[in-house]
């Protein structure tokens, strides 16, 4: 048991270190390969070398030595160090924790596992904890034992596969990582801890032990008012974020998470949006995966600043009524060799059969969703960001590759489920696990699925047999709309059905209206630069294409930088091109888009029944000669009349049915010359006439301006 100590492949470290009790003896047993002596602090007992070795020994009287004693380590150079003996310690993971973490129920587990600053009979540490089932020996390894495995041997939990150690007198702030030497083949990996909490700066990987407790939130009153929000019907506008990329410092640096709160706060608290959505800032190895590869599934990236610097940020947009949705990845982790793949030598956190492990696409692994203790990891995971960050909504990413064992495969390389069909049931589990922990554990918070199939009741109650999510991202929607404002206005005649086809399953699902990070990169230009036309045109089409979202039933969701109509295609290199600012036709349209957001947030009519039919009715669909569309946006008591011009023709005279008499305020035309149109329009409104159109009793005549949207209210 000596050697195998020294050669540290020793499974059971504490029967060999440590105190043991020998009739009215006690034995002190040591392993210290850097100390030239070691003394026992509370007896002054001088302990001895065994020969040829670098254990040190001490056999006396029980009573004369603590149950936790200290040692004093004396260096060839006579440096000493004082230090309790971490293998005087007993267990501290319960096993109450350790049977809910096998059954896949220790929702905290981030609390048990990991590195947590403790104090133990009166003793400050820190306690390590990792799961790693198929180790023969796993240690902590660190700057405080010069990354040495022999040092701290970690105690094994049993059949748990878990294993802990107390060491004593570390602090928050410590490096670290976990050496895990394989059973079977005496491999030896070092591996970044997967519950870290705090890593260094990319491209160093070590964890770092984290300072609990000590960030101080003020937004009591924010989670108070979230719990008891009807989010249903109320308006939700989400200004989507790269951090690192959004703005770039005088030095092209990145922005730490304090400044980038201020900054980032004012713009979109001025422009009205209502929550944030941030692409994953979970620690991620590599900036060109923009966070998507986590690493780190507990620990927000280092690029920024601290776990309390992000704090700052999420306090800070609380502060200011903006809510915080965080990108969240439990679909795949990427195959770094410090991170989570075969953690322990073995697949672990992964299938080993690569026709279930491998995402050939984006070239990482795929979570074994049928492993308890994964299940756990991921719940705990989510459940973290909302309970210690007040993360108010997780937009869960790649959904449908998990809801399908044969997503983006071919015959032979994914294997059917039990019953011969594609779907992950495991995975199924999962998510409807998770949708069910969040809303129960934190009431408000909200959950999106970036799901792009045709998978029925996403967005509908586990209760009912949906997979419980809040809102789902309407992909469909997305790619039938921007294909249609890509052709040339002369042929979208042809493609009316572009448009209208969303209202076949409009209210199937609670849904997004998304134009995401997705539609700017790869090559798919810019929104601004999307639209056909000249100049002028184009700046038109995005205004109108803006105004459609905001009419068209669904909560929204913008990508930084559509909201001034950037012309360069994104990327995460640099930061957006804000100088486009200095020219009226860009300050127009993020004028245009100040005032959408207020419409939507003022009227009811406009958010009340997103997610309900009764919120919509068609005027006319039918007009795809003159590719117009008019319908009515609905609440409970109020209306408003949208009418489309989806071609640069103004057309004069143009005659909608209405429901009730009146006059017809004209409250948003997206051809005013405040936006940067022509002006064309119906000089502040119109009075009805009593002429039946459409089926309706009424109709009003109006001028539609070309690629124009026009709102009018009935006063």
């Amino acid at each position: 048991m000596l050697q195998a100590v020294a050669e540290a492949r020793c499974h059971d470290p504490f029967a060999v270190l440590g105190r043991h009790v020998i009739g009215n003896d006690v034995l002190v047993r040591v392993f210290a390969p850097e100390a030239a002596n070691v003394v026992i602090v509370d007896n002054q007992a001088q302990m001895k070398r065994r020969p040829n070795t670098d254990v040190f020994e001490w056999r006396g009287r029980a009573s004369s030595l603590p149950r936790y004693y200290r040692l004093c380590f004396h260096g060839s150079n006579d440096h000493r160090h004082v230090t309790y003996d971490p293998y005087c310690f007993p267990p501290q993971i319960t096993d109450h924790d350790l049977h809910l973490l096998r059954e896949g129920k220790l929702r905290y587990s981030y609390q048990v596992l990991g590195a947590n600053v403790r104090v133990v009979e009166g003793v400050e540490g820190v306690l390590f904890a990792t799961w790693s089932p198929n180790a023969e020996r796993v240690s902590v390894v660190g700057d405080f034992n010069r990354w040495d495995g022999r040092a701290h041997p970690m105690r094994s939990r049993g059949d748990t596969g878990v294993w802990e150690l107390f060491i004593p007198g570390l602090l928050a702030g410590e490096k670290y990582k976990f050496e895990i030497r394989n059973r079977p083949t005496g491999e030896v990996f070092l591996k970044a801890d997967p519950y870290g909490t705090r890593f260094e700066l990319r491209p160093s990987t070590a964890s770092i032990v984290s300072d609990p407790g000590t960030y101080r939130w003020f937004d009591q009153d924010w989670l108070l008012k979230r719990a008891q929000a009807d989010w249903l019907h109320a308006p939700m506008a989400i200004y989507e974020v790269h951090l690192g990329s959004w703005r770039k410092s005088e030095n092209a640096e990145f922005l730490g998470y304090r400044k980038i709160a201020e900054q980032l706060v004012m713009h979109v608290k001025d422009l009205g949006y209502t929550h944030i959505e941030l692409m994953p800032i979970t620690e991620h190895p590599l900036d060109d995966s923009w966070g998507y590869q986590t690493v780190g599934y507990f620990a927000p990236t280092s690029r920024f600043g601290t776990p309390d610097d992000f704090r700052y940020f999420i306090n800070h947009c609380h502060a200011n009524g903006i809510g915080v949705i965080l990108d969240w990845v439990p679909a795949h982790f990427p195959r770094d060799a410090h991170g989570l793949a075969r953690y322990d030598g073995t697949a672990l956190f992964e299938h080993e059969d690569p026709r279930q492990s491998e995402q050939a696409d984006w070239g990482t692994l795929i979570f074994n969703y049928a492993r308890n203790e994964v299940r756990n990891f991921l719940l705990s995971s989510a459940v973290y960001w909302c309970n210690e960050f007040h993360i108010d909504g997780l937009r869960v990413d790649a959904v449908a590759s998990m809801l399908y064992l044969d997503y983006s495969k071919s015959e032979g390389e994914w294997i059917p489920n039990k019953y011969g069909g594609r779907e992950n049931l495991e995975a199924i589990s999962f998510l409807r696990e998770l949708n069910s922990v969040i809303h129960e554990k934190f009431p408000g918070v909200l959950v999106f699925a970036e799901e792009s199939t045709a998978w029925p009741m996403v967005s509908r109650p586990v209760y009912v047999g949906g997979l419980g999510f809040s809102m789902k991202w309407n992909m469909g929607w997305m790619n039938d709309t921007l294909s249609y404002f890509e052709q040339d206005p002369v042929y979208r005649r042809y493609r009316h059905d572009k448009l209208t086809f969303s209202q076949l399953y409009a209210y199937t699902e609670n849904f997004v209206l998304p134009f995401s990070h997705d539609e700017v990169v790869h090559g798919k230009r810019s929104l601004h630069y999307k639209m056909p036309g000249d100049a002028w045109q184009r700046l038109a089409n995005l205004r109108l294409l803006y105004a459609y979202q905001y009419t068209h039933p669904g909560k929204k969701l913008l990508f930084m930088g559509s909201e001034f109509a950037q012309g360069e295609e994104w990327s995460h290199k640099r930061g957006l091109d804000w100088h486009v600012l200095n020219y009226a036709s860009h300050r127009s349209v993020q004028d245009m888009i100040r005032l959408l957001n207020q419409l939507y947030r003022e009227e009811p009519a406009l958010h009340y029944f997103d997610f309900d039919a009764r919120g919509f009715e068609w005027l006319d669909c039918h007009d795809s000669e003159q590719s117009v569309l008019s319908f009515l946006r609905k609440s409970e008591n109020q209306f408003l009349v949208v009418v489309l011009n989806f071609t640069p023709v103004p057309r004069e005279g143009y005659r909608v049915g209405i429901p009730e008499a009146g006059f017809y305020r004209e409250l948003f035309n997206s051809d005013s010359e405040f936006f940067g149109g022509s002006n064309a329009g119906n000089v502040g409104g119109v009075p009805s006439d009593p002429m039946e159109w459409m089926g309706r009793p009424h109709s009003i005549c109006i001028t539609l301006p070309p690629l124009g949207a026009l709102i009018l209210k009935r006063d």
